[in-house]
């Protein structure tokens, strides 16, 4: 299994990662879908809109302690996502309730717990979760959920020591030579591991998450970090610069991320995606990511 690092992604096989060509299709030939959820129970499958407006306040599932997009500070949420769960809301004229959740294995597991049925045990799912990378055809197969409200980009990116690399950043052939952190199972991981090859495999160490991978960097463990590019910026200190160099034939060097809702209201996926589509267009979305120093990536829409 491999991860956008934090958040469950989308089980990718290395002949994806490292890009092989295949014919093009219409989008969805050949997807076989889910099975749809038959006679749920009502707790299943949320409210409706008419209902979240009613009571007042929508419920939005959010990643837990994964800066720079979510997380409590003394009990306050904070972050990207929830900035942009508050636009959410505010367009629907009610209040933000976040409601922070862990990362599963698989992005499939975290849909399912938190979107379209939720676990197994003492389980719910929300009206709205966050951060859910879209691919077209993982949409097509996944037809539980409603994917909607793409707000930004996200792209793999290189932090490195400036002293170490005086004339400019390294590229992923570097690190056959050159030591670099990355987040342990990660598709930076997989990337160069497959990339630099077991004689070199030395040179790439393994850390609980790119916060850690970051702060070994800064302690002059390792000579670069390489993972997603906004949680480098997020923990980029005096002497370390952030770029996005080639990496060839990596197919998934660059994603986009959005909203997930229950395929049942498809009327909420639509006011989020209005919602998400006004906040771009008159700036707002980019300006919470220069708000904490982020660079912004307009998501493929």
């Amino acid at each position: 299994m491999l991860r956008a690092l934090r958040p469950g992604w989308i089980v990718l096989s290395a002949a994806l990662i490292f890009g092989a060509a295949e014919g093009a299709f219409a989008r969805c030939e050949g997807v076989v879908p889910g099975q749809r959820p038959q006679n749920t129970a009502r707790e299943d499958v949320g409210q409706t809109m008419d209902e979240i407006v009613e009571r007042g306040f929508i419920e939005i599932a959010v990643y837990e302690d994964y800066r720079p997009y979510s997380w409590e500070e003394a009990g306050t949420p904070k972050g990207v996502d929830v900035e942009v769960g508050k636009i959410i809301a505010e367009s629907l004229g009610v209040e933000a309730r976040f409601r922070f959740v862990g990362a599963g294995e698989s992005l499939d597991a975290d849909l399912l717990n938190y979107v379209w049925k939720g676990a197994v045990v003492g389980g719910h799912v929300s009206n709205v979760m966050l951060r859910v990378p879209y691919d077209s055809d993982y949409a097509c197969r996944v037809e539980q959920v409603v994917f909607t409200g793409q707000y930004a980009g996200e792209a793999v990116a290189i932090a490195y020591d400036v002293v170490s690399y005086p004339d400019g950043g390294p590229k992923p052939a570097y690190f056959r030579y050159d030591t670099v952190g990355v987040e342990n199972d990660s598709i930076a991981d997989f990337y160069l591991t497959g990339l630099i090859g077991a004689a070199a495999a030395a040179n790439i160490h393994h850390y609980p998450s790119t916060e850690a991978a970051m702060a070994g960097l800064a302690a002059h463990e390792v000579m670069a970090v390489m993972g997603p590019q906004a949680v480098l910026e997020a923990s980029q200190g005096d002497g370390i610069a952030v770029h996005r160099p080639p990496m060839p034939n990596f197919a998934l060097s660059q994603w986009t991320v959005g909203a997930a809702v229950h395929q049942s209201h498809r009327d909420l996926g639509y006011a989020v995606d209005d919602a998400i589509a006004g906040a771009i267009d008159d700036g707002r979305i980019p300006a919470i990511y220069a708000s904490y120093g982020l660079s912004y990536l307009p998501p493929e829409r």
